[in-house]
């Protein structure tokens, strides 16, 4: 009988703990929210729907990919962050990694509104990468990793479809130029640099278009 009594209070105390760690690990949406109103959303929009072109839209974005942006903001132990952006930075430095969770979640459950494509001239061209890409020139086809319609992976390729043209054109730049690194086994770091500047504002003008 006794071996009976510990062995169910055995189970019962698992099962508090159990229930304590799942609750620990669900992100508190409503304090995430609050964040999003009085800090975030001065750039990006409390909703992540971003009016800067500069700014990127982060409603309905994988929340692991933002989750990592977050963390590749923030300097840690000393180390340059490894996506280094002096404003970016500031925010994410008082972050605790269940805050970036929270901001994460947040803006991934929020509905995008998106952009358009504007530039009429360039959509073939755009069309013609984001497709195929150019074989001969080692440039793959966009698709291959952000999807036909631009709906990205979670937690490896973000979300591109509805995006302001002129942010995505930056962080192709950026990328060309080394001055964004924080790409796994510099897969965009080693695209972007076999690409002109016409072909980088047609693929991400094209993309603001996608839905």
């Amino acid at each position: 009988m006794i071996k009976r009594s510990l062995l169910l209070s055995l189970l019962l105390a698992a099962s508090a703990v159990q229930a304590q760690d799942k609750a620990a690990a669900q992100p508190d949406l409503a304090k995430a929210k609050q964040t999003a109103e009085q800090i975030c959303g001065a750039c990006h929009g409390a909703d992540g729907n971003s009016q800067i072109p500069a700014n990127p839209k982060l409603a309905g974005q994988h929340a692991d990919y933002l989750y990592k942006q977050l963390r590749n903001f923030k300097s840690e132990g000393g180390a340059p962050a490894e996506r280094a952006n002096p404003v970016m930075g500031g925010m994410a430095a008082p972050l605790s990694d269940a805050d970036m969770k929270g901001l994460a979640a947040h803006f991934a459950s929020q509905t995008l509104k998106p952009e358009s494509a504007k530039n009429k001239a360039s959509i073939e061209l755009g069309q013609k990468l984001w497709r195929a890409g150019d074989v001969k020139r080692g440039i793959p086809a966009c698709a291959a990793c952000h999807g036909p319609a631009g709906a990205g992976l979670p937690a490896q390729y973000p979300r591109l479809s509805g995006q302001f043209a002129d942010y995505t054109e930056a962080q192709l730049k950026a990328f060309r130029a080394g001055e964004r690194a924080n790409d796994p086994s510099k897969m965009m770091r080693t695209i972007a640099i076999k690409m002109t500047d016409p072909e980088i504002k047609a693929v991400a003008d094209y993309a603001a278009g996608l839905r």
